[in-house]
């Protein structure tokens, strides 16, 4: 070793494995077409969605936009098409084109936020239980075992329906978003929760941790500063595909009817109203607002699958 070497400063060495980890995952992304294309992809869907307001030809949350006689025009390359319905309209005369646009943003939205306060939640829990252990790790711990052991999806339809019934119904419309980002809350922060708490379980154990207590160390800077930052790799793979469930969850319950109401419509609503029309010719009610559903689960999976893979030390 020169002495250039040994006196690079820890910092330097940091900046180094940095640096040279980064270079490993964009090598590992340009060799992935699919994951590079999926990227692109995804890109696009979440761009044109929040930027449809400046050049959709209406906004479908207005009902005076609205007019019964477009009602189920069908795509502009149909013989009975118009311009500007491209994607055609649906029964209310909404245009389904503007509709999918404005029910992704809501539906990315949604996930996003049902996503980050999952994982506020569960690595708090996950942290409280793995540092301090005993009757706290227990009962946490045993609380995730019983939202586990009942299905994603009955424990948001259950958590959506009390919380709909509690409010007044003037409301329930307004905090519909809100009730939806709850319920894939509880029914998705145990994930989290038990990836933290098995890394600091090991964590906890170590010299560096030991030696910071024996310092008098604040436990909540030892979780924060320390054992945290070794637990980010498997919980932002986690959150990447997580993103994907999340936005199919609150379509799910949107059309069971139990998520975003008709008139603030997200993808899952959009293909409820549209599903009664399948079978009478107006195919394209529910097509187009099933495919960008599709494109969206299918982008956001395959880059968590390439993340899992990239960060995967096993796989270099």
């Amino acid at each position: 070793m020169t002495p250039a070497a040994d006196a690079r400063t820890p910092s330097q060495e940091t900046g180094r494995r940095v640096k040279w980890r980064e270079s490993e995952i964009y090598r590992s992304f340009r060799r992935r077409p699919a994951t590079v294309a999926a990227s692109v992809l995804l890109l696009f869907l979440v761009v044109t969605a929040f930027l449809s307001p400046l050049y959709v030809p209406q906004n479908p949350y207005d009902p005076a936009q609205l007019d019964l006689l477009n009602a189920e025009i069908p795509p502009i390359w149909q013989a009975d098409g118009q311009w500007p319905f491209i994607l055609g309209t649906d029964s209310q005369g909404r245009d389904v084109l503007s509709a999918i646009l404005y029910g992704s943003r809501v539906s990315i939205v949604i996930g996003i936020a049902a996503v980050a306060l999952s994982l506020v939640v569960g690595i708090t829990f996950g942290l409280l239980a793995g540092f301090y252990g005993g009757v706290i790790d227990t009962l946490l711990m045993r609380l995730g075992d019983v939202l586990l052991s009942i299905p994603t999806i009955l424990v948001a339809i259950l958590v959506s329906s009390l919380v709909r019934q509690a409010l007044p119904a003037s409301l329930r419309d307004v905090g519909a978003a809100g009730v939806l980002v709850l319920a894939i809350v509880l029914s998705s922060w145990v994930q989290y929760a038990r990836t933290v708490r098995a890394q600091a379980s090991v964590e906890r154990e170590k010299e560096y941790v030991l030696a910071a207590r024996v310092l008098h160390v604040p436990g909540r800077r030892i979780m924060l500063g320390h054992i945290l930052p070794n637990t980010l790799t498997p919980i932002f793979v986690a959150a990447t595909l997580n993103f994907g469930m999340a936005i199919l969850t609150e379509a799910t319950l949107s059309f069971l009817g139990i998520g975003m109401p008709p008139g603030q419509p997200s993808l899952g609503t959009l293909i409820r109203l549209g599903n009664d029309y399948l079978f009478s010719g107006s195919w394209w009610i529910v097509v187009f607002p099933v495919m960008q559903l599709s494109l969206l689960v299918v982008t956001v999976n395959m880059i968590g699958d390439w993340l899992r893979d990239a960060l995967n030390p096993k796989l270099r």
